[in-house]
């Protein structure tokens, strides 16, 4: 079984870039105090970079993050650029756009999909299902756009961010609560950034990225959660199998192949 060592990703090198531009020190609230890992944001002690998964997916993901998002230890978009090849992270402003970011949604192999509640869309833009792989245009892959924040941030970039406009907008209907522990929302049907893509990817058909995605998320909360009360972490929850059998099935699969 094979894992990825953890390497800088596109939210790593996001979060470096905007502590080189601040003042002080940032402080995450009411998570655990002392030393991270850089690699997971974990205390090394329950370190979970070894068991990062990082699967192909013929899907990307782009995360617009609001100002401080990825200084956040409890941020999950960081989760997804661990498991998605295809990820890459902008920070937002609203007076100027990131060239890098225009050029990516220029970028002809990918057709983007910003994912945003349709309730607060024009309903000619709203999609709530992707067309089949063989329907898309020649080459094309989805890219699904994430505005990565709160959900007050969110509604304020999706409104001025006008470069976005053109783009359909896929509205998710899941059906189940959302399982996320770090922090906490007033509804019960706003999800974090991690388990919106693992919606999406499973939308695309990236079935297997996705419940890697999934179990990652609760390797995730349960070695910070672990930590943060000074506890052992355990290797054998449903969250730490599931994960151990999506690899070891790839691994499999890619040694028929070769």
């Amino acid at each position: 079984m094979t894992h990825s060592p953890a390497l800088p990703h596109a939210v790593s090198r996001l979060r470096a870039e905007r502590l080189a531009r601040s003042s002080k020190p940032f402080l995450a609230r009411g998570g655990m105090k002392g030393e991270r890992c850089p690699g997971c944001r974990i205390n090394p002690a329950h370190c979970i970079c070894k068991l990062r998964p990082q699967l192909p997916a013929n899907a990307g993901v782009c995360l617009i993050m609001a100002d401080i998002e990825a200084l956040k230890p409890s941020n999950t978009g960081w989760l997804i650029a661990d498991v998605v090849p295809d990820t890459w992270a902008f920070g937002w402003a609203r007076t100027e756009v990131d060239p890098a970011l225009l050029v990516l949604l220029a970028d002809p192999q990918w057709q983007p999909y910003v994912v945003f509640p349709g309730e607060f869309v024009a309903p000619g833009r709203v999609v709530n299902s992707l067309p089949a792989a063989q329907d898309l245009p020649t080459g094309k892959r989805p890219l699904f756009v994430l505005l990565d924040a709160t959900w007050p941030e969110a509604r304020k970039m999706f409104r001025k961010s006008p470069y976005l406009d053109r783009f359909p907008v896929l509205s998710l209907q899941p059906e189940q609560i959302s399982r996320y522990r770090l922090r906490r929302s007033r509804r019960e049907d706003h999800f974090c950034t991690s388990e919106v893509g693992a919606l999406c990817l499973e939308l695309a058909g990236e079935t297997r990225a996705a419940q890697a995605l999934e179990a990652w998320l609760d390797v995730y909360t349960h070695h910070y959660l672990q930590a943060k009360h000074q506890l052992p972490p355990h290797l054998d929850t449903p969250a730490h199998l599931a994960l151990r059998a999506l690899l070891e099935s790839h691994d499999a699969q890619t040694a028929l192949a070769l």
